[in-house]
């Protein structure tokens, strides 16, 4: 027998759960978790998941842009699991989920499950669950889980592209992303030859609205400059603790 191992796929509304079998051999897909929209509440009921199932290992899928590159979704999904870890005292890794979800939607209609939209989104989530637990086991049963994963994020997880409606690539780093009265926003500072020479502490910051779901997310201004204001606050006020914690 091995550890029981835990696998989330970890959305803004729904996270699936799959549970490795006792000798890691496949995955089983289990129930699906509906958030509540109260981020730590999310993390403790995830965490007493895992618990109740003596997980030694949690597996959680990492959301990607098709050529690899990370999203705004990575980001937030980064922000749950790093609280997840904390929380539960368990070992927590990614696992790339690119295409699981469409995969297990595809899969659910070959087998004929019912297309009415609740039943659909539960099975679809815990399916997508099973596919990254099976893709973890796979690679653990090769040799190919390495505990450089973290390390090589950590390396490039300032670093975020973005594409304008002109088509460009534009090159930013990534400060925060923040929740504020039950939005997300976004804050971003742009990467130019000038600045990434420049000792001057001062640096542009652009914050962004984050709008629509996971794999149709977009960025949008914000025009209202009140809003604007109160956002950019509360930035200021996250990111200072951030770099506090970080200290300690």
């Amino acid at each position: 027998m091995t550890k029981q191992i835990i696998a989330f796929d970890i959305g803004d509304k729904r996270i699936g759960v799959a549970l490795s079998d006792p000798f890691g051999e496949y995955a089983v897909p289990g129930d699906t978790y509906f958030r509540t929209g109260n981020f730590q509440k999310d993390v403790a009921a995830i965490s007493e998941i895992a618990e109740k199932w003596g997980a030694a290992q949690i597996v959680c899928g990492l959301p990607l842009n098709r050529d690899g590159t990370e999203s705004v979704q990575s980001e937030k999904t980064r922000r749950f699991v790093k609280a997840l870890e904390e929380a539960s005292g368990i070992p927590v890794c990614f696992e790339d989920e690119r295409f699981t979800t469409r995969e297990a939607r595809n899969d659910l209609i070959a087998m004929g499950v019912s297309a009415k939209k609740d039943k659909r989104k539960k099975s679809v989530d815990s399916l997508a669950a099973a596919y990254i637990l099976e893709s973890y086991l796979d690679r653990m049963k090769k040799g190919d889980i390495m505990k450089e994963e973290q390390n090589n994020y950590e390396e490039n997880e300032s670093l975020v592209e973005l594409i304008d409606e002109q088509g460009n690539t534009l090159p930013y780093e990534h400060l925060m992303t923040f929740e504020y009265k039950k939005e997300w926003y976004v804050a971003l500072a742009p990467i130019t030859e000038e600045n990434e020479d420049s000792d001057d502490d001062e640096e542009e910051v652009y914050i962004y609205h984050i709008v629509g779901e996971e794999e149709n997310e977009s960025l949008e201004t914000i025009d209202d400059e009140a809003l604007l204001d109160e956002v950019f606050e509360e930035f200021c006020k996250q990111y200072d603790d951030f770099e506090e914690d970080e200290e300690e």
